[in-house]
């Protein structure tokens, strides 16, 4: 498992992205991780905020920040061509760069010849240890809660962290397992699992949630989408290696086409989770559904609501909000209930 030891606290660069579910970087930071960011870097006049502080470079120095985080997560995971001249920018007003970008810093010529003539640090967290391990599928001790969803970006890390907060104030041993580069930054360890080989994904997630006290729960966050073409494998290898007791669907209400791919329909509630129990009972037949987590940042709390009951009446189980609050005793509660008997699912 990759452990990171970055420079704090952030000035959060939002770039000139205008859609929030392509920032979920800065924004996972903003709201897990508050007391590490001073302040967002936003470019063009983009009216997308996190709510912090709007500030350049050397204004987040001034304030005491020891690095700019790359905020922003476009599809392909490639830093933006436009992006390299504030990335100088940056580097000459005195920070370091934490980047969860697919390319590496230093691949872009000017930026790491820049960082090298300044002592600067260029941090890539979403490079992971070389392992080379194959899956085994056997199962392991401890419990374990895997997210997953109809589509990408619509609140699997989020849910996770709320999980795992609930379950700590409940007094239960659990540890949040990251498995994105946001995630990563948030706990400081996990494994980036869309940058691992895909004949070893299985193995990675194996090793990332490895055997624990019978009475321990690991909070894995999910990734991508069983539905999505372009990132299906990292779901299904995640699902496999991390064996789930029980996996909690992620779901945004309105959201009827997968995002960035829009000629494909968003599959009903109860499809996903007939698909991900057929998938996830290879390696764990015991596998279940303890809920659904809607992303209602969209709807305001009456419409929120309704969409929670609509979830309910639809899969016959609990709906929470995860930011709001709503419902999350309920969900929490169908987690803990007793793993059914492998012999129910033969």
């Amino acid at each position: 498992m990759t452990t990171f030891t970055l420079p704090k606290p952030y000035l959060l660069f939002l770039g000139d992205v205008t859609d929030p579910r392509y920032a979920k970087t800065a924004f996972g930071l903003k709201d897990w991780a508050p007391a590490d960011c001073v302040g967002e870097w936003v470019l063009n006049g983009s009216k997308l905020t996190t709510g912090l502080p709007r500030m350049t470079p050397s204004e987040a120095v001034a304030r005491g920040a020891a690095s700019v985080v790359i905020g922003v997560a476009p599809a392909g995971g490639q830093l933006e061509e436009r992006w390299i001249a504030p990335m100088i920018e940056a580097l000459e007003a005195g920070l370091d760069i934490v980047s969860g970008m697919h390319s590496s810093l230093e691949d872009t010529y000017q930026i790491a010849q820049t960082a090298s003539a300044l002592g600067r640090r260029l941090i890539n967290v979403r490079q992971p240890d070389p392992l080379t391990v194959v899956g085994t599928g056997r199962k392991r001790q401890g419990q374990r809660i895997l997210t997953v969803g109809t589509d990408c970006a619509l609140g699997k890390k989020y849910t996770a962290l709320a999980l795992t907060k609930e379950l700590r104030m409940r007094g239960i041993s659990c540890d949040f397992r990251a498995t994105g580069q946001t995630g990563v930054m948030i706990a400081g360890s996990g494994v980036p699992l869309d940058a691992v080989v895909a004949d070893f994904i299985s193995g990675y997630a194996e090793a990332l949630s490895p055997s624990a006290p019978a009475d321990h729960w690991d909070v894995i966050e999910g990734q991508g989408s069983l539905f999505h073409p372009a990132f299906a494998g990292v779901t299904l290898g995640l699902l496999h290696g991390s064996q789930p007791d029980v996996m909690v669907l992620c779901h945004e209400p309105g959201r009827d086409r997968l995002l960035g791919l829009e000629s494909f329909p968003t599959p009903a509630l109860n499809v996903a989770i007939e698909a991900y129990l057929n998938a996830a009972r290879l390696t764990n037949r015991a596998a279940r559904f303890a809920g659904i987590s809607l992303n209602t940042a969209r709807l305001d709390d009456v419409a929120a609501r309704v969409a929670l009951k609509a979830a309910t009446k639809e899969t016959g189980l609990p709906a929470a909000d995860p930011v709001r609050g709503f419902g999350l005793d309920a969900l929490v509660d169908a987690c803990l209930q007793p793993v059914a008997a492998l012999a129910a699912h033969e």
